[in-house]
């Protein structure tokens, strides 16, 4: 019954930005802390950033300065700005959700990112 759905991947060239949306249904979104992670090819999944329930923010120190992760509770959306982009960053970006009563972990499919010229 739960969903994350995430969008605004795309190709962008180097030193471009974007934004990728999550959105969540089926969930108490407010009570959930919200995480992005990446996976590029032949490498391991790597946390990107985090948000909690009170707004707390955390950045991986290769994303620092550059990427800032919010969230919409009336949305029940997270999102994920992305500036100053290199080819580095290229990867498949996935949604998580982590929390609720049962502190129970849900993933979205993923939307990819690509950075080149």
């Amino acid at each position: 019954q739960v969903q994350l759905v995430e969008s605004g991947g795309g190709l962008v060239q180097p030193g471009g930005s974007l934004r990728l949306s999550c959105a969540a249904s089926g969930v108490i979104f407010r009570v959930y802390t919200m995480g992005w992670y990446r996976q590029a090819p032949g490498k391991q999944r790597k946390l990107v950033a985090t948000i909690t329930t009170g707004g707390n923010t955390d950045y991986s120190d290769f994303v620092k300065g550059r990427f800032t992760i919010s969230r919409d509770n009336a949305k029940n959306t997270v999102y994920l700005q992305m500036n100053s982009l290199s080819s580095e960053d290229t990867a498949v970006y996935y949604c998580n959700a982590n929390g609720g009563f049962r502190q129970t972990t849900y993933w979205g499919q993923g939307t990819q990112v690509t950075v080149s010229s």
